[in-house]
């Protein structure tokens, strides 16, 4: 284990950009522009620019050093443990990176024509039902580019094959225990959210769904395993109690790692769910860039997927624009087509039976760190954990500190912090979802590291309340930096923005 004092090494205090600019400067050379002269004539003038663009001015050397720096300054699963409760922040293959490095792939433009990319096109072919056989659908599609996305387009779905039957319905059935995105995407697609609390073990009862659900309950939207890391052992009789009642139902799949394998929403009841790449299988995660959020259906949504359709004939592979009762496009490209051909390419090399080990292990871990620290950290409810667990602040609070406290130390000993104060519905929760690619050794480091803050605090509080000491920037002022951001660069008279 690292302990704080041992950590050792250059820390560069990187300045924004616009302080390494200087006027002049330039790191590349660039072609005369091509045309005539006065080609800018034929430009509108409301089109035209009516200033200097304002970008900083610096050499080559200058911005890979910024740059680098600035990389060096994030955690990643390169670097270590990223244990996100609820975002199973999994390592990512290289062998993955290779292959969605292909020049057949990377360099394959939008607009080529269908005859000439039917690998691309099997390949899409192919995940999709990679994923309806994992999950238990009939019917998948890969457009939505992330997953609160694919949350969107599945209750656009939801609404759709009601308008179809003559009501759309005005209410969606969420549980305190759902993903915290569900509402925003149930309240984006025109529909009223009720919420519903969970019994005291944390799993939604068939009793409070029965009765809040009629007639004008369009779906419930739960997440299966919960956001404490439970399994909604009630879903089954919930499915029939919905569906009696002409409802439908969603589950959220940003848990599904730890089922993978073992079990299939399809066969629980479940209408429709949308599957997250970035947790489940494999592909990047955060960052800004691309994801993805494809979405599964049972029979009877499936004329409401988007467009278009990827279908397999026997002159090949095409894409079908024509669906009648289509929700129509989520959006223009597959920009995101490289985190496909990852999560193919994860399945692929996995299998069946390891990707239900993927599930074994993912639960492994989170029982092994449950079971280090459980009798120090009292656990949000007695029911055993799936892939995560969940901890209360209670003994943080009796050692004089809170948990926000606990996960800025933690970056003093070398560990990105967990989850922290989600789900809601647990004070102070403290949310750490290992995964199955840590090794015993990395989760035993871990929880010494949590032990040996929890044994600091008692003994000075202080040092925790000031924590971290050791990195390159110190405890931010997160409630100032929410209620005013900086949005932009005011030049170098601008003291109070630096200082923010």
């Amino acid at each position: 284990m690292n302990r704080p004092d041992e950590l050792r090494g250059i820390a560069h205090r990187e300045p924004v950009i616009f302080e390494r600019s200087r006027p002049g400067r330039r790191g590349c050379s660039l072609p005369q522009a091509f045309g005539p002269a006065d080609s800018l004539a034929d430009i509108p003038e409301d089109l035209l620019r009516k200033s200097e663009l304002a970008l900083p001015e610096v050499d080559e050397p200058t911005v890979v050093r910024h740059f680098t720096r600035l990389s060096n300054w994030n955690h990643s699963v390169d670097v270590g443990m990223y244990p996100l409760g609820s975002c199973t922040m999994k390592y990512n293959p290289r062998l993955n990176e290779k292959l969605c490095r292909m020049a057949g792939f990377a360099d394959l433009h939008p607009y080529t024509p269908e005859e000439l990319c039917q690998g691309a096109l099997e390949l899409w072919w192919e995940l999709e039902h990679l994923l309806g056989e994992i999950s238990g659908f009939p019917a998948v599609t890969l457009q939505p580019a992330a997953g609160a996305h694919g949350e969107l387009t599945g209750v656009k779905m939801i609404r759709a094959y009601h308008r179809a039957q003559g009501n759309a319905r005005k209410r969606v059935l969420i549980p305190d225990t759902a993903h915290g995105t569900n509402p925003a995407s149930s309240r984006l697609a025109g529909y009223d959210v009720v919420e519903i609390e969970s019994g005291a073990a944390g799993i939604l009862e068939p009793a409070a769904v029965a009765q809040v659900m009629d007639d004008s309950v369009a779906a419930v939207m739960l997440t299966n395993p919960n956001t404490l890391g439970l399994f909604e052992r009630h879903i089954g009789e919930i499915a029939r109690i919905v569906h009696e009642k002409g409802g439908l139902v969603y589950c959220d799949g940003a848990n599904l790692n730890s089922i993978v394998g073992r079990a299939r929403p399809g066969d629980m009841g479940v209408d429709v769910m949308q599957f997250n790449l970035h947790k489940t299988f494999s592909t990047p995660h955060g960052g800004g860039g691309p994801g993805s959020g494809p979405v599964g259906v049972c029979e009877k949504l499936s004329p409401f997927l988007p467009v278009p359709r990827v279908e397999k004939r026997p002159e090949g592979f095409r894409l079908v624009h024509e669906r009648p009762h289509s929700i129509g496009r989520m959006k223009a490209f597959y920009g995101n087509f490289g985190v496909l051909i990852r999560a193919w390419a994860y399945i692929r090399e996995l299998g069946p039976e390891n990707l239900r080990r993927v599930c074994e292990m993912a639960v492994l871990n989170a029982n092994y760190l449950r079971a280090r620290l459980e009798k120090h950290l009292p656990v949000a409810r007695q029911e055993r954990s799936l892939h995560e667990v969940i901890f209360s602040e209670k003994a943080f609070e009796e050692a004089g500190v809170s948990t926000l406290d606990v996960a800025k130390r933690l970056l003093d000993y070398g560990f990105h912090p967990p989850t922290v104060y989600f789900p809601l519905v647990v004070h102070g929760a403290f949310m750490v979802e290992p995964t199955e690619t840590e090794s015993p050794e990395t989760l035993d480091e871990y929880a010494e590291a949590i032990l040996a803050i929890l044994e600091e605090a008692r003994k000075d509080p202080e040092i925790l309340h000031h924590a971290p000491h050791h990195t390159v920037v110190g405890r931010l002022d997160e409630v100032q930096a929410a209620r005013e951001p900086v949005l932009r660069w005011t030049g170098p008279a601008g003291d109070e923005a630096k200082a923010r």
